[in-house]
């Protein structure tokens, strides 16, 4: 039985609308993509309380919320909203690479040519400049 005050992180991740579906939960929990207070949730069953800290790794983002209350049901997302904080950073802007992300190398001749390449070797080749 859970303790009072406790509830399972499937239910609550579904409840907080993270996921689509407690099955989804259910994976995202077994996966270890999901951390309680820094421990990883081995099972679905695994309780969360007020105060925990989640770290949930998705796709392309990870999100940090702190558990503020349980969950009684799938409810609008404002409803979801106040089950947590989001501690989350923020997301970089779009288009913005990392500060410490290396641009792309290419060396020259390699790979396809451009545009403007291409309209150079034809030049050259049909006797034009």
């Amino acid at each position: 039985m859970v303790a009072e005050g406790r509830q399972r992180i499937d239910k609550w991740l579904f409840f907080a609308r993270v996921v689509k579906s407690r099955s989804l939960a259910a994976k995202l929990a077994v996966a270890g993509r999901v951390r309680i207070n820094g421990d990883k949730a081995g099972q679905a069953s695994d309780s969360v309380k007020p105060g925990d800290v989640l770290t949930i790794t998705l796709e392309r983002r990870i999100l940090v919320y702190k558990v503020l209350q349980q969950g009684s049901r799938r409810g609008p997302a404002e409803e979801a909203r106040t089950l947590y904080e989001d501690l989350s950073p923020p997301p970089a802007p779009k288009g913005e690479a990392p500060p410490d992300a290396l641009p792309p190398l290419r060396e020259a001749g390699s790979g396809r040519p451009t545009k403007k390449e291409r309209r150079e070797t034809d030049r050259l080749r049909n006797g034009e400049e």
